[in-house]
């Protein structure tokens, strides 16, 4: 399963940066189209350029960037291009292969080349290769996985039809609805269901792909039957479920609704259904995905002659999920006594997960995607913490990018695995409900209890030297190369050295050329493309006593993120070369427990 969600969020990290733009054109479709609310012939000429060209290329440009940041979006784009300069339909199953694709086969030719490079023509091979592997790539993807695609295409069509004609499409709803609370929303709606909804509202003018996954109905229906036949927290909590989740689009608000009851996935399955039977009936559909999947955007994106149609499949679907529902409850009531178990666990849970005397900085919410429901978590977090009177930040984030440096990480307990492993050294705790004050106000006691609230001031963005010794981290826990420059990087960027990308700079070094200097030393730093988002010269030091690895005998036990503006870097390299030539000095930097002691030193060498 972790795998599958894994795989889901990196189809989705490609699409959800560029929901915006989707949505863009769902808007001038419904509005310009020949068939929309305001026809223009004019206006309409922007739609087909848009849906054939700019929303692949921004696809396939964000899955090379996630690979090989802003190189790996720009080959990304190239070699995507002869996919659609030779087929004549929308290419987004395409850019998510070779966008992605592209981008990892620069980085195979960078690792190989780094160390083959002569001296410099550094910059010479890096831009020729680039564009000689994009020019390969295009005419492969012209030539060969075009081709190859447009097939796939339309034997999907040929699945899709013999599906629709047979008016078996209302069956999805078996994988579809425990899909979505097994947090394969993302994937499904954005990997699957959209590229097919594209093309069938190209084809028609809308599509019911549009609705399989967003269709708010089964989840209002589950939260009205929670408000009506159950009791306590659940109870309470409902109706502003009912309001987030409908009005608002959060679908996974009612998620944990469903698992505290396992039987009411047969309510949601058949409630989604008879909603798309609906609108298969009344031939509903929508222009584009609905992002969120709010009652508002649905119809925002309805096409007139259909809105009817759209409300009867969402209200049939909300019905039947409510009455099974119902009927669930009637047959096995959700006892008090099994939320007050949940509720003193979730408790116990956290007070047992809070080592007396840890520093906490800030609080990090984590969920699939970081914009529904951890958006939600923090901000009801953030109030119980003001109320307070506590100075402790409290920020969202998608679960693949939690810092490595979290100190306390909040996510659903069934991703819990996930964010350890993007943050192995901070404090993990999973919830079931986000709507849950009562939990929230249990961790806020329990911080101010056992833990050491670290404010963080607002001039800390603004660096004074080069070196602060809030930068000095000490016994670390190894990681992976990865890891360990996003760590430094975000050091500098939160210490206001530097603006966002300079991460993206520095993986894009590592992976041209080492910047692991021996003696168990590495010193990343950003590539010249990323110099302009430096804003002071400033380091930051990190001990890992165990080591990190930056290559085939290459232990790096002390990481130095380094940011230099104008050519003062070559200053920081020549500074951290003299302090570590000495023998004794640099075993003390790699054992010591005093941050002082480094600090010291690198003031010694003329850095201050």
């Amino acid at each position: 399963m972790e795998r599958l969600q894994k795989s889901g969020r990196f189809l989705s990290r490609m699409v959800m940066p560029n929901i915006s733009a989707f949505i863009a054109w769902g808007i001038l479709t419904t509005l310009f189209h020949s068939d929309g609310w305001l026809p223009n012939a004019e206006l309409e000429q922007i739609i087909g350029p848009m849906i054939f060209y700019a929303l692949p290329l921004l696809i396939a440009y964000t899955g090379g960037k996630n690979i090989g940041g802003t190189r790996g979006g720009v080959i990304g784009v190239i070699g995507t291009f002869g996919l659609i300069a030779g087929a004549d339909i929308p290419m987004f199953i395409g850019a998510m292969i070779m966008g992605p694709l592209s981008a990892w086969l620069l980085n195979r030719f960078d690792q190989y080349s780094k160390d083959r490079i002569p001296a410099g023509f550094e910059m010479l091979v890096t831009n020729f290769s680039a564009g000689i592997i994009g020019v390969a790539l295009t005419l492969v993807s012209f030539k060969a996985v075009g081709p190859l695609i447009v097939l796939l295409n339309e034997l999907l069509k040929s699945g899709v039809a013999f599906v629709l004609d047979r008016g078996l499409l209302f069956m999805s709803a078996i994988f579809i609805e425990p899909g979505k609370i097994l947090f394969l929303n993302n994937a499904i709606n954005h990997g699957i269901l959209g590229p097919l909804g594209i093309e069938d509202a190209l084809a028609h003018g809308s599509s019911i792909f549009f609705l399989l996954e967003t269709n708010p109905g089964p989840g209002l229906g589950i939260l009205l039957a929670y408000w009506f036949y159950t009791k306590g927290i659940a109870k309470n909590n409902a109706p502003s479920a009912m309001i987030i989740h409908f009005l608002g689009g959060i679908h996974e608000i009612y998620f944990p609704y469903v698992v505290m009851r396992p039987a009411l996935f047969g309510a949601v399955i058949l409630g989604g259904m008879s909603g798309t039977f609906v609108f298969q009936l009344l031939g509903a559909g929508l222009r584009a995905t609905p992002s969120p999947g709010s009652i508002f955007a649905v119809l925002a994106l309805t096409p007139r002659d259909q809105i009817l149609g759209v409300i009867a499949g969402v209200t049939v679907s909300m019905v039947v999920t409510f009455i099974l529902s119902y009927l669930i409850f009637k047959r096995y009531p959700l006892q008090d006594t099994e939320e007050e178990t949940q509720e003193k666990q979730n408790f116990e849970l956290i007070f047992d997960a809070l080592p007396q005397g840890r520093k906490i900085t800030k609080i990090t919410f984590a969920c699939d995607a970081g914009m529904g429901s951890s958006a939600l978590g923090a901000s009801l977090l953030t109030k119980v913490v003001k109320q307070n009177q506590m100075n402790l930040p409290v920020v969202n984030v998608p679960i693949d990018a939690i810092p490595s440096d979290s100190d306390l990480v909040i996510t659903y307990t069934d991703l819990l695995n996930r964010a350890k492993r993007q943050a192995p050294g901070a404090i993990h705790i999973g919830i079931k409900d986000f709507l849950n004050k009562e939990v929230y106000e249990q961790l806020v006691d329990a911080v101010k209890a056992y833990c050491i609230i670290t404010e963080v001031k607002e001039e800390m963005s603004k660096p004074n030297e080069i070196l602060m010794k809030e930068n000095i981290i000490l016994n670390r826990e190894s990681v992976t190369m990865e890891e360990a420059i996003r760590h430094a990087g975000e050091l500098l960027t939160k210490s206001g050295y530097v603006g966002e990308g300079y991460i993206d700079g520095m993986l894009a070094r590592e992976q041209k050329f080492s910047t692991y200097i021996g003696n168990n030393v590495a010193i990343p730093h950003g590539e010249n493309s990323v110099k302009d988002v430096i804003i002071e010269s400033g380091i930051v030091v990190v001990q890992y006593p165990n080591g990190v690895s930056f290559g085939e005998g290459k232990l790096a036990k002390i990481v130095i993120g380094i940011a230099g503006k104008g050519n003062e870097h070559i200053q920081l390299l020549a500074n951290i070369a003299e302090a570590i030539e000495d023998d004794a000095i640099l075993e003390k930097m790699l054992t010591t427990t005093d941050p002082n002691y480094i600090y010291e030193l690198f003031s010694s060498e003329g850095m201050m």
